[in-house]
C-alpha cells in the first residue's frame, strides 16, 4: 500500500468492505441520537438532486424521523425534501422518484436561477466577470443558503451528503454542498452506498445512473469520471486499500493535496497544514 494511500485510508475511515445493513442502521441511530441529545431540534432538510448520494442520505434521514416520531409520539419530528432547481432540471423525474421512493414528509420546492442571476447582475455591474464553472460554485452556494433558511424555519439541520469517495477529491463546492450539520454517509465510498441503495430496493435507475454534478452550463451533465480524470471504481479500491495503476493512484493522491483546504475548517494562525515548505 502507498503511503499516502495509508493515511487518506485512515482519515475517511473508510471499510474494505460493508455490511450494508450494519451500515444502515449505524447511520440511522446516528441521525437519532443527534436530534435526541439536543431536544430544540426537530427536522431534518435535504436537497435531493435525483442521484445516488442525496437519495441514501435522503432515505436514511427518513427512516430516522419516522422511528423518533414513532418511539417518542411527538409528531414535530419531520424530514423536508428539497428541490432545488436552477429554472428546469434535466433529471427531475430521478429528484421526484427519489422523493417518491423515500416516501418524505415535506417536500418543498425553492428554484434558485432568480437568486443565482440576481447575484450575477451584481458582481458584473461591479466589474467581475463570473466564469461558467465560478457561476457554478454560485448555484451551489445558493441551494445550500435556501436549506439552512429552511432548517432555520422548522428548527432543522442540515444535511450532507459528502462520503469519501468525494471528501478524497475534494469533489463539492466549499460552504455550497460541502456545507451541513451532519454528514451520515461518511466513511463510505461510492460503491458501498450502491450497496447500501440495492439493499433498501431503491429503484436501481437512481444509483446506477452515471454521477454529475451537472453545475456547469457549457458542460452540461458532464460526468464526474470526465472532471476527475479518474472513475469511482479506482477511487473505492484505492480507498480499500487494494492496489490501482500508478496513473489513477497519483492523480487521487493530487487532488487530496490539492483540495486539504475543503476539508479543513477556517484556517488559523496555529494552522500549518497548507504550508508546502518550512518558513
Amino acid at each position: 500500500m502507498r503511503p499516502l494511500q495509508k493515511k487518506i485510508i485512515a482519515i475517511e475511515r473508510t471499510q474494505p468492505e460493508i455490511d450494508p445493513a450494519v451500515e444502515i442502521r449505524r447511520s440511522v441511530e446516528f441521525l437519532k441520537d443527534y436530534l435526541r441529545e439536543q431536544p430544540f431540534l426537530k427536522s431534518y432538510v435535504l436537497g435531493i438532486s435525483g442521484g445516488q448520494d442525496s437519495t441514501l442520505a435522503g432515505k436514511l434521514a427518513q427512516i430516522a424521523i419516522t422511528e423518533l416520531r414513532e418511539e417518542t409520539g411527538d409528531a414535530a419530528y419531520q424530514f423536508y425534501a428539497v428541490r432545488l432547481p436552477f429554472g428546469v432540471q434535466a433529471d427531475e423525474s430521478d429528484a421526484m422518484a427519489a422523493i417518491e421512493w423515500m416516501q418524505a414528509d415535506q417536500v418543498m420546492r425553492i428554484d434558485i436561477q432568480p437568486a443565482t442571476e440576481a447575484m450575477l447582475v451584481e458582481l458584473t455591474t461591479a466589474g467581475q466577470t463570473i466564469s461558467d464553472f465560478n457561476k457554478g460554485n454560485i448555484k451551489a452556494r445558493q441551494r445550500m443558503l435556501a436549506q439552512y433558511a429552511i432548517a432555520g424555519a422548522h428548527a432543522g439541520v442540515v444535511v450532507g451528503t459528502d462520503h469519501a469517495a468525494e471528501n478524497i477529491t475534494g469533489f463539492y463546492t466549499k460552504f455550497g454542498d460541502g456545507g451541513a450539520d451532519v454528514t451520515p454517509l461518511y466513511r463510505l465510498n461510492k460503491r458501498q452506498g450502491k450497496q447500501m441503495l440495492a439493499y433498501l430496493d431503491a429503484p436501481r435507475h437512481l444509483y446506477e445512473k452515471i454521477p454529475t454534478a451537472d453545475l456547469e452550463e457549457n458542460r452540461p451533465a458532464l460526468p464526474d469520471e470526465v472532471a476527475l480524470g479518474v472513475t469511482y471504481d479506482q477511487i473505492d479500491d484505492y480507498l480499500e486499500g487494494r492496489e490501482v495503476p500508478v496513473a489513477a493512484a497519483e492523480k487521487i493522491e493530487q487532488w487530496f493535496l490539492k483540495t486539504q483546504h475543503k476539508r479543513h475548517l477556517p484556517v488559523t494562525v496555529f494552522d500549518d497544514f497548507w504550508r508546502h515548505s518550512e518558513a
